[in-house]
């Protein structure tokens, strides 16, 4: 069998290399995406106190820290078994709408805009945030301004844009005060304005991607996040709901609590990522990692759209309307993951606007306290990737037994996988290697804003090792690009 190796995956966070296998007539079997990275947090916090559990695990992403912050927090409410402050509850729900804009503003200006404004098969040194700045300064200003706005309520709330302490079990330890309200409200016109330019210059960018709307990840699966009683678009606390590709409920009103009673955890020799699955409607057959299977679901903004019934907000709504039309009911299309981070990153704005005019948000009633009242707890939240789970069991005197920790970027691995496969047998056939389908099956992984680590970005022309291998073990093909 020949092979396509791309290693490494550039602008996504961590590190990662994909191989593609060809059969004898030059045509895709099958695609890994490995996962090339170990952390271990899991094992690494056993023997820790509970109450150290969200300033430790929030470490676990320099991105995304707010979530498992959140998430770990809600695990520890859950072994106190307190119910927390409702001003606290607002707070948290606060921090993570800003999470959501920021991490979603990096993704969409920083990460992916390059491959929009400058193009799939442009100069790859080019085709990063500096050529972004080059070609269209005002957009790459926006997208910096609106990341810098989630960071400024983090900082607010949390005394640090990253890694804030902020969170604990049993409730949050310092309120909002009466400047850091103003200086929020002061920011929402940029902010609104900013993301409803930047949803309608991408919707004028669709019609030059149709054939990446197509092949990137346009697959029948099922789609999982929260939503409220109501179904109404959630992304703190609420119900867990499955729907599969024609929009049909096929779960509903799950207690996310018990998510091991529907998700299921495989693992595989070849990448350190865990591959969760839909439990009832079981795992993919293992020698076919790319095949289409009911127990492959997708999470994030994506997902999330499809799950819920409305967004609660005006123009949410109405962007929701309009994306839902364009993919005639659900969207199935994972290129559309860009869309849907603009809609979450201008819903988000709305919802901290009505937030901002609650009085508990300044309240001093934050925090309920207990001891250790149950020795396992399970947290849950919707960071920007997708549902996040934090399960922790704890002895008597609250020191941490066992950690599971379920992320969303493992639960779109299938799928991931999946994706790389469907872009690689559009545009690959025989030994030849084309320049852009490389930088697209890149872009295709992008596209679910994968967090691996907490390592940086790379930035200018990628070092890039592809090889075809024949079934005898002879390199028929190979590049280099350093």
């Amino acid at each position: 069998m020949k092979k396509v190796i791309i290693d490494p995956v550039t602008r996504i966070e961590g590190h990662a290399k994909i191989t593609i296998y060809l059969d004898d007539t030059g045509q895709v079997s099958d695609a890994r995406f490995h996962v090339t990275e170990f952390r271990g947090f899991e094992k690494f916090c056993e023997g820790r106190p509970l109450a150290e559990m969200p300033g430790i695990t929030a470490r676990v992403c320099g991105i995304c820290p707010v979530s498992h912050l959140l998430a770990s927090a809600k695990a520890g409410d859950r072994i106190l078994a307190v119910t927390i402050p409702p001003a606290a509850a607002k707070l948290r729900r606060l921090m993570n709408l800003a999470q959501i804009i920021q991490s979603h503003s990096l993704s969409f200006f920083h990460l992916s805009a390059p491959d929009f404004l400058l193009g799939m098969d442009s100069d790859p040194s080019k085709r990063n945030v500096f050529g972004l700045i080059a070609a269209d300064p005002e957009l790459a200003r926006g997208g910096i301004r609106l990341r810098q706005f989630g960071q400024e309520i983090i900082e607010l709330l949390g005394g640090r844009k990253i890694h804030p302490s902020w969170a604990v079990p049993g409730g949050v330890r310092e309120p909002l005060s009466g400047e850091g309200r103003t200086h929020i409200q002061n920011r929402i016109p940029e902010a609104r304005t900013t993301i409803l330019n930047a949803l309608a210059l991408f919707k004028r960018l669709l019609q030059d991607y149709e054939r990446e709307a197509q092949t990137f990840g346009n697959f029948p699966s099922l789609f999982m996040g929260l939503v409220t009683p109501e179904g109404l678009w959630e992304n703190y606390d609420g119900y867990i709901r499955f729907v599969d590709s024609a929009g049909n409920i096929i779960a509903d009103k799950l207690d996310p609590t018990r998510y091991q009673e529907f998700i299921g955890e495989a693992v595989e020799a070849w990448t350190y990522l865990k591959f969760p699955y839909y439990r009832p409607l079981g795992y993919p057959s293992q020698k076919d990692h790319c095949r289409i299977d009911s127990g492959i679901y997708r999470v994030g903004p994506l997902a999330r759209l499809n799950v819920c019934s409305h967004i609660g907000t005006p123009l949410g709504d109405r962007e929701l309307q309009e994306f839902r039309d364009r993919g005639k009911g659900t969207v199935t299309s994972s290129f559309f993951y860009h869309y849907a981070r603009l809609i979450e990153i201008l819903a988000s704005i709305e919802k901290i606007e009505i937030l901002l005019d609650d009085p508990d948000l300044l309240s001093n009633r934050l925090r309920a306290d207990a001891g250790i009242n149950q020795l396992e707890g399970v947290g849950v939240s919707e960071a920007p990737r997708g549902t996040l789970f934090h399960h922790y069991k704890v002895d008597e005197n609250g020191l941490i037994l066992k950690v599971n920790l379920v992320i969303a970027t493992g639960q779109n691995n299938l799928a991931m996988n999946r994706t790389v496969a469907q872009i690689a047998r559009h545009f690959i056939n025989g030994s030849e290697i084309p320049e852009g389908m490389l930088n697209r099956v890149e872009a295709g992984i992008r596209a679910f804003d994968p967090c691996l680590s907490c390592s940086t970005h790379a930035v200018g022309q990628m070092p890039l090792h592809i090889e075809l291998v024949g079934v005898d073990g002879t390199v028929v093909d190979e590049v280099w690009r350093n």
